[in-house]
C-alpha cells in the first residue's frame, strides 16, 4: 500500500494526536480546546491560521514551493456527539457525556498529518486551505462557515471532504458520482386534543389514539406517494404524550426525521406530512399544526471532481481497492454546504470495525488508528496531484 513515506514515518505522533482528541471530545459550537490544539498544531507547522469562523472554525493556508494563482480546499469536522462513551482504554472520553463516536477526532488528525507533511515539502504549485470545520453532528457547522464567508476569505475552485466508513476494510475507498448521502430534515407534529377521564374517553377527543393514526398513516408517503425507483425515508422517531395513568391527555407531539436523494423528493415530503396529519385530526375532531426544518440537504458530488478524487485513491490503495459506484447512504453530512457552494467531491476512508461491532454513533466505537497514514496520504496526493509544480 504505497503511503507516504514520510507519513508513515510520523504515524505514531498521529496516533497520539488523535487519541488526545478522543479523550477530550467537544460537541457543537463548543470545540474550543479542540481549535486551540489544531491551531497550534498547524502554527507550528509553519501555517498560516485563521480562526473564527463559525465560532471555533479553523482555517490554515499553505502555498506551495512554486507560485500559482489555483486554489483548493480540504475539509475535516473536529466535533463530537451527545454519548456516554462505553469503552475502557487509556483514551477514553474524560467528558461525561461526550463522546467522539463518530471519527471526527480521526479525520482532524488526517488532515493534521497531511498539512504536517504538505509544510515540510511544499511540493506543489498555488494554495492549499485546511478547514476544520465545527458543528457537523445536527447544528450545521458546514452551513455557518459557508455563511459567514468562507469562501470568499479563502477562494477556490473545489474543495474535497472524507469520512471514515466502518463497513469497508481499511486500505479502501468508495466513491460515486451524484448523491453520496442524503438530506436530514425533522419535523413535529403537535396534535391537539381534548383531555378527559381515562375511563370516559366518550367526553374527550384523544390526541394519543389521533396520534397513533397519524404514525401509521405516514408511512404510505414512500409505499405511495414516492416512485418506487425513487429513494426516501420518513421515520417516527418520538411520541410525548399524557403522565398519569387514567388522564386522556390535551396533547401529543409526534418527532421524526425524513431523508432523501433528490431535491424534487425532498420538496414533496413536506406538504404530504401535512396533507395527511391535518386530515387524521380532522377525521377525529382534533387539531394539529407542524413544524418542519430542512437541516442539511443531499451530498452531492460533481463528475470531474469525483473522478479526480478516485483517481487519487487510486494512486495511493490501488484500483481494486477503489469502488467508484458506492451504493449511497441515507445518513447526512453538513459538507453538503460545501458542495452547493464549490464543485467538490466527498470520499469514505474504510475502518474495517464493522464486523467487530465498531459503528458509527455506537458507545463502544473508537477510530481505527491503522488507517490514520492512509488518510492522510490520500490528502497529501491529492493536493499534490491537483496542484502541481510542472503546470
Amino acid at each position: 500500500m504505497p503511503i507516504v513515506n514520510r507519513i508513515a514515518e510520523f504515524h505514531a505522533d498521529m496516533t497520539a494526536w488523535r487519541r488526545d482528541l478522543h479523550a477530550h471530545p467537544e460537541t457543537a459550537f463548543e470545540e474550543h480546546r479542540t481549535s486551540d490544539f489544531v491551531a497550534a498544531k498547524l502554527e507550528g507547522f509553519g501555517i498560516a491560521v485563521h480562526r473564527g469562523l463559525a465560532g471555533t472554525g479553523v482555517v490554515g493556508t499553505l502555498k506551495g514551493a512554486a507560485p500559482g494563482s489555483r486554489a483548493i480546499a480540504l475539509r475535516a469536522d473536529m466535533d463530537a456527539l451527545h454519548i456516554h462513551e462505553e469503552n475502557g482504554f487509556a483514551h477514553k472520553s474524560l467528558n461525561q457525556g461526550k463522546m467522539h463516536a463518530c471519527g471526527h477526532d480521526g479525520h482532524t488528525t488526517m488532515l493534521l498529518g497531511a498539512a504536517r507533511y504538505l509544510a515540510e515539502t511544499r511540493n506543489f504549485a498555488g494554495t492549499v486551505h485546511f478547514i476544520f470545520q465545527p458543528a457537523e453532528e445536527n447544528e450545521g457547522g458546514g452551513r455557518v462557515m459557508v455563511a459567514d464567508g468562507l469562501f470568499e476569505k479563502f477562494p477556490v475552485e473545489s474543495v474535497y471532504g472524507m469520512h471514515n466508513w466502518p463497513h469497508l476494510p481499511v486500505g479502501h475507498f468508495a466513491v460515486r458520482t451524484g448523491p453520496m448521502m442524503a438530506s436530514y430534515d425533522i419535523f413535529e407534529i403537535t396534535v391537539a386534543g381534548k383531555g378527559a377521564h381515562g375511563a370516559m374517553p366518550h367526553q374527550g377527543i384523544d390526541p394519543l389514539l389521533t396520534g397513533a393514526h397519524i404514525v401509521a398513516a405516514l408511512q404510505s408517503i414512500v409505499s405511495r406517494n414516492v416512485a418506487p425507483l425513487d429513494a426516501a425515508v420518513v421515520s417516527v422517531t418520538q411520541i410525548h404524550g399524557g403522565d398519569a395513568w387514567n388522564v386522556i391527555p390535551e396533547s401529543c407531539v409526534i418527532r421524526g426525521t425524513c431523508r432523501s436523494f433528490e431535491p424534487r423528493i425532498q420538496d414533496s415530503i413536506e406538504p404530504a406530512i401535512r396533507r395527511i396529519a391535518e386530515g387524521v385530526c380532522r377525521s377525529f375532531g382534533a387539531t394539529m399544526s407542524l413544524r418542519y426544518e430542512r437541516r442539511y440537504p443531499p451530498t452531492i458530488n460533481t463528475a470531474a471532481e469525483t473522478e479526480f478524487a478516485a483517481g487519487v485513491a487510486d494512486q495511493v490503495v490501488g484500483g481494486e481497492r477503489v469502488d467508484r459506484n458506492y451504493t449511497p447512504t441515507m445518513g447526512s453530512e453538513d459538507f453538503a454546504f460545501m458542495l452547493q457552494a464549490k464543485p467538490g467531491c466527498y470520499i469514505f476512508l474504510g475502518g474495517g470495525t464493522a464486523e467487530k461491532g465498531g459503528v458509527l454513533h455506537n458507545a463502544h466505537y473508537d477510530f481505527n488508528d491503522e488507517t490514520l497514514p492512509i488518510g492522510a496520504s490520500y490528502w497529501a496526493r491529492l493536493v499534490e496531484t491537483a496542484l502541481p509544480r510542472s503546470a
